[in-house]
């Protein structure tokens, strides 16, 4: 049998001057891990041409996870297009509060899902679990879809509770939903990479921070089940008012904390 054409090896198997010169032109644009963004593109990359571009879009300012495709989240590599909210991992923390409060959930919702990161971390823990996901942008809800798709989870745009089917109601063990929680004039203080790349409607919670955290506590226990949970991110400033909001809306609150991930997640629970 004839030996197999030969291949070019990829462009992580390059020289180290290709290494280093990576490595010297996102350091040039600012980034601080310059070495391990280095050691992702060269890995992602399949031809020489793809990882001059990949480089250039990380250089113009394009975060990251937009440039691969993929973030890390929860031990998952959740999809992420250009345009759609990149999960932090500081929100590793909520799935796990989440999985705390009800490890055997039968039913799991996720509003302002953009990736659907967070329902595909809880399916990809709980297993056999009835994963839904709602977002107002068309663009994270292909991408929800995508990342759902593995446990059998759906994702509908619409606007929070409008966009989920109706025999969801009194149902729902875990809801999570990671609101814009970024008071609207500090909107413009955010990182580059946020402020240019992602859509304002997952940063700008109005005034305070808190619209879209109010309207979602409002709306829980109509969907939540008996002793079903809902849980969203605030800040370490709004925690009490984030708070105060779940309890004004019938809920049992209390606050969680992460000093590790700086991570702060309120939890109410249907009375």
């Amino acid at each position: 049998m004839a030996a197999p054409p030969s291949e070019s090896p990829p462009p992580s198997a390059t020289a180290p001057d290709v290494v280093a010169a990576v490595v010297s032109a996102l350091r040039a644009a600012g980034c601080v891990f310059a070495e391990e963004e280095a050691e992702l593109l060269l890995a992602a990359a399949r031809t020489p041409e793809e990882l001059t571009a990949m480089v250039d879009r990380r250089v113009a300012g394009l975060p990251l996870e937009h440039v691969l495709g993929w973030a890390e989240f929860h031990g998952l590599r959740i999809a992420v297009e250009p345009g759609v909210f990149v999960p932090r991992r500081r929100t590793e923390f909520l799935v796990d509060q989440a999985l705390v409060r009800a490890p055997h959930a039968p039913v799991v919702v996720d509003l302002c899902c953009g990736s659907g990161a967070l329902g595909a971390a809880l399916a990809a823990a709980l297993g056999a679990v009835e994963v839904h996901a709602a977002d107002i942008d068309p663009a994270a809800v292909r991408c929800a879809r995508r990342n759902l798709a593995p446990y059998g989870g759906l994702a509908y745009l619409g606007d929070l509770f409008d966009a989920l089917p109706a025999g969801l109601r009194g149902r729902v063990g875990i809801l999570t939903a990671n609101v814009p929680y970024v008071p609207s004039d500090e909107v413009a203080l955010l990182p580059a990479e946020a402020r240019d790349h992602e859509p304002k409607t997952a940063l700008d919670g109005g005034a305070d921070g808190l619209d879209v955290l109010r309207r979602v506590a409002a709306g829980a226990s109509e969907w939540l089940a008996p002793g079903g949970c809902l849980l969203t991110e605030t800040s370490e400033r709004q925690a009490p008012a984030a708070v105060a909001a779940f309890r004004d809306a019938g809920l049992t609150a209390r606050l969680a904390e992460s000093e590790e991930l700086y991570a702060h997640v309120v939890i109410g629970v249907r009375r």
